[in-house]
Formats: structure tokens, C-alpha cells, sequence
């Protein structure tokens, strides 16, 4: 154990460290001066020759590359041009939005993709399998900034059934103490229903959006996984055992798929966590995805880079996570 326990530590340093390192060359090769994102292109020469100094340009890549390291792993990711404000805690203040945002789009995406997955591979070839493969398709091939604007046109301008964009109206904003940084969790420890009510129009249709895409390939890789398990010969077996057919699919089938079915659903998860730019920026969403775009747009590299270490940092803990969950699910990973 304790050498399994350190070959994984391990494992994760090097990955950490090769994406500092990707993060730096990235950094270093964007054609965007971080001198000029600070001091403007209408500088003094002798301005723009101090901050380089300050900023440790002038030094060779190597120690530039030791310095970046020693402040990303405490924290440190510099000043944001956009904000003016730390990078970590501009990415304290933006990622709980999208981490709400994405765990409700992936509690859709899991408990109508999965079901309807499992319900298609059962009824293979039927009127139901082919409608799933349908909406499966229709979430790959429709744009998501699309089907974003449509729901806006429809379900909020046309019907009202949904807030517009934003997080809340302008009548309660600041109206809950922040402590989570995730908007509907802050508005119950409040006990304010009707800011909690109204969060939760603003944030169904981008939900239902990200969740209907998640739900489209979570879909698509249950329904595969079925198909192959359930052509097997114990499923044949368990059948001329006289097993029912529910017992068949949900205690046999299923069980099987359940390990590659959770690193589909962490890798949805992650996907989603990782800033979902598009609907993020049609719906003004104030998370990660959209503070990296605006980020980009100002050269505000410092925001850049931090969100993109962030990013990867939440896949290396999805797949530990997925790694961890393998070894209670399927006995014999043990």
C-alpha cells in the first residue's frame, strides 16, 4: 500500500509539473507582450524597460520557469490585468458559479442520459432506441450557443417561463450573504426562498442547455456499453436461468458497465467544469469559462494561465477520483 500510495503521488507531481510546464511555453508563446497588457502600447521606453525588470522577463527561461513554479504551487498566479485583483482570488470568485452550473447540467446529463441509454440497448432497434440515437445526434450536431439563443426566445421572452441572463434579477442582487460563492446553496442557508426562486429561473435553461449535451453523450456511451454486455454469454446464461429481465440488465449488465461508465461521467463532468465559454457568454453566466474569455480578449495572460492550471487541475483530480471509485465498484481492480 504504502508504495501503490507513492507511485500515484508520484504520478501526479509529474503531471502537475508537465502542466506548469505546458503552461508556461503557452504563456511564452502566445504573440501578446504581458509588458505592454500592463503598462499600455503608449508607454516611455524606459517604463516599459522597468516593468520588464520587475517582471523577471529579463531573465533566462530556465529561472523564469523556477520562479513560475515555486508561485503556482503556492498560489500565486500574479495580478489580472482585467481585474486588477489577484488571479486566485478572481478564480475563488468566478469557479463556484461554474461549478453549480455544471453539477446540475451533469444531475440531467446522469439521470436522463444513463436511463435512457440502458432503456435504448434493452430495446434495441425499437421506436425508443431510435429516438434516442435522434436526441444523442441532435446533441452533437446542434451549435450550443444555438440552442441557447432559441431557449432565450423562446421559454423567456416568448412564454416567461425562465429568467434571462445573469445569475439573478436586478431586484435581488446582494440580497444573500455570500458564503459558498454558488448561489442557490447561499440563498437557502439565508432561508430567502424568493431569491433562491428567482436564481433558480436564471439558472434551468443554461442548466437544461449543458445538460442536454452531457445528457446526448453520457446517452450515446451507456447505450454502447449495454449493447456490448448485453450480447454476452452470462446475459444469455442469466436468461435461460430464468432470471427476469429487469434482474438480467440492472444486477448483471449494469454492474458491468458501471466502471466505464463513471469515467464517461467524470469526463463529462470535468468538460463542463472547465468553463463552458460558449453558453457562459450567451447567457452572461460569471464563471470560469467566461472570465477566461474576456481574459483572452484583454491579453490578460496572468488570468490565462491561471485558469488554464486550474482546468487541469480538476481533470487530475477527476481521474483519481475515477481511479478510486474503480476499486469500489469492481472488486477485482482490488
Amino acid at each position: 500500500m504504502p508504495r501503490k500510495i507513492a507511485e500515484t503521488a508520484g504520478s501526479i507531481a509529474l503531471t502537475i509539473l508537465g502542466l506548469l510546464l505546458v503552461t508556461f511555453v503557452i504563456g511564452r508563446v502566445v504573440p501578446i507582450d504581458p509588458v505592454l497588457a500592463v503598462i499600455g502600447e503608449n508607454a516611455a521606453p524606459g517604463v516599459y524597460e522597468r516593468t520588464r525588470i520587475e517582471l523577471g522577463l529579463d531573465q533566462p527561461l530556465y529561472v523564469q520557469f523556477g520562479r513560475f513554479i515555486v508561485k503556482a504551487v503556492t498560489g500565486d498566479f500574479g495580478v489580472s490585468v482585467l481585474t486588477a485583483r489577484p488571479v486566485l482570488d478572481d478564480l475563488k470568485r468566478v469557479f463556484p458559479a461554474t461549478i453549480e452550473l455544471a453539477t446540475l447540467a451533469t444531475l440531467i446529463g446522469v439521470l436522463v442520459g444513463v436511463p435512457l441509454g440502458i432503456l435504448a440497448a434493452v430495446r434495441h432497434q425499437s421506436w425508443i432506441d431510435h429516438v434516442a440515437r435522434i436526441v444523442a445526434l441532435i446533441g452533437h450536431s446542434v451549435p450550443v450557443f444555438w440552442i441557447g439563443l432559441m431557449g432565450l426566445l423562446i421559454f423567456y421572452a416568448q412564454l416567461g417561463w425562465v429568467g434571462g441572463t445573469g445569475r439573478q434579477s436586478v431586484a435581488f442582487l446582494d440580497s444573500v450573504r455570500e458564503r459558498t460563492g454558488m448561489i442557490l446553496i447561499d440563498c437557502l442557508l439565508d432561508g430567502d426562498l424568493d431569491s433562491f426562486w428567482d436564481a433558480w429561473r436564471h439558472i434551468v435553461l443554461p442548466a437544461s442547455v449543458l445538460g442536454y449535451f452531457s445528457l446526448a453523450y453520457i446517452c450515446r456511451m451507456t447505450r454502447s456499453f449495454m449493447l456490448e454486455q448485453l450480447s454476452k454469454e452470462y446475459v444469455t446464461a442469466a436468461r435461460i436461468k430464468g432470471l427476469s429481465e429487469w434482474h438480467v440488465v440492472m444486477r448483471h449488465a449494469f454492474r458491468n458497465i458501471a466502471v466505464p461508465l463513471v469515467t464517461v461521467i467524470a469526463l463529462s463532468y470535468g468538460y463542463l467544469l472547465e468553463g463552458a465559454v460558449l453558453t457562459e457568454t450567451v447567457f452572461a453566466w460569471p464563471g470560469l469559462g467566461n472570465y477566461l474569455t474576456d481574459s483572452l480578449l484583454r491579453s490578460d495572460m496572468n488570468g490565462v494561465l491561471g485558469g488554464t492550471i486550474l482546468v487541469g487541475a480538476i481533470f487530475i483530480g477527476l481521474n483519481l477520483l475515477s481511479d478510486l471509485l474503480y476499486k469500489l465498484l469492481d472488486p477485482r481492480t482490488r
